[in-house]
């Protein structure tokens, strides 16, 4: 049973900042590949952290809101922890 979903993506985008587009876009057809059904992603810019974690001092944060079974959000968690280009992700039932 699919249920909704939002999550958080920070990127890292140190070196990158014109990317950020294309690595939006790897992000959304790698969920869509399992199964998920993307109804709204937005792009909430670039933020500064609080501390400099692992020497990073800031992100760009992205919001996904959309519909998975819980089997496929395991699958996503997994994929983006080896996503070199993403820094941080929290993902909560809706």
């Amino acid at each position: 049973m699919k249920r909704k979903y939002e999550g958080i993506v920070v990127l890292n985008t140190q070196g990158k900042e014109d990317g950020v587009d294309d690595m939006v876009s790897d992000i959304s057809k790698k969920m869509e590949g399992e199964g998920v059904s993307l109804e709204q992603i937005d792009r909430l810019g670039r933020k500064e952290f609080a501390y400099n974690a692992r020497h990073l001092a800031h992100g760009f944060y992205i919001n996904f809101q959309f519909d998975a079974e819980p089997e496929a959000l395991t699958k996503i968690r997994e994929f983006l922890k080896r996503d070199e280009n993403v820094f941080l992700q929290y993902f909560q039932k809706k």
